[in-house]
């Protein structure tokens, strides 16, 4: 399959991949954090199948077969290796990458990201399965969708395989976690469906919390966006994107 992408800026360096949340194309994840980050470097946003302007994929959704995707865009585009920042579902599929494809794998932003159920506020995936295409008639995912999808009345089914995906999300163990060798940051909001807590678990898997003036740095990152909910996490651009720039620059 051909993912939709968009190419924007240039720079030195690793180009940046980003990957939007579930039901969401890059305007609806990303439009207010793209121009900023593009300024510096080479910024390639994508759209998941069955999202946007990508058409849909036959079968289930899965993190696994979006993850294989972006590999695909990578060899497609000639890029050994990108950096790749992802929000929500996008954040699961950069996880992905990290974990099973790390040499295509640069640098990870993973934005409201939990890697186990327990990660997220009890409660939140009740009755997930029972989404239906339309409770979000009329919103700003649904109508972003009807403007850019080849076959605007794919709706209905991209909501249905989403239900079925984030009623079984993806989930790595500990120890898959603690043996990811790819730099990451991970950002919450402190009001966000992760919780604050399970940011911290992860942060320390990834060898995070330790006195840096003693043992210097580690490679992880950890950002808790003050005032900040899982929806408005990617319009806090202002505050995320110079996070983002300092943690690619660094870790380059």
């Amino acid at each position: 399959m051909e993912i939709y992408f968009e190419d924007h800026g240039t720079g030195p360096g690793r180009p940046l991949i980003l990957v939007p949340a579930a039901l969401s194309g890059i305007r609806t994840s990303y439009g207010v954090l793209l121009p900023l980050l593009a300024r510096r470097r080479r910024v390639v946003p994508i759209e998941l199948p069955g999202h946007g302007r990508t058409p849909d994929c036959d079968g289930p959704y899965t993190v696994e077969g979006f993850a294989a995707e972006v590999v695909h865009l990578l060899d497609r585009l000639g890029l050994p290796q990108a950096d790749v920042l992802g929000w929500g579902l996008g954040a699961s599929v950069a996880l992905r990458l990290g974990t099973h494809h790390p040499a295509r794998a640069g640098r990870l932003v993973l934005a409201s990201s939990a890697f186990d159920r327990g990660g997220l506020h009890p409660g939140l995936l009740d009755g997930a399965q029972h989404l239906r295409p339309e409770h979000l008639y009329g919103s700003e995912l649904h109508e972003e969708y009807l403007r850019t999808a080849p076959d605007p009345g794919g709706w209905d089914r991209l909501v249905t395989k989403m239900a079925v995906l984030d009623a079984h999300p993806p989930e790595w163990t500990s120890a898959q976690i603690r043996a990811l060798r790819v730099p990451a940051l991970i950002v919450v909001g402190d009001a966000d469906i992760v919780r604050p807590e399970h940011a911290v678990r992860m942060f320390r898997l990834l060898g995070g919390g330790v006195p840096g003036d003693v043992r210097g740095l580690p490679r992880c990152r950890l950002a808790i966006l003050p005032g900040t909910t899982h929806a408005s996490l990617p319009q806090r651009a202002a505050l995320l994107a110079p996070l983002v720039e300092e943690f690619l620059d660094e870790c380059s």
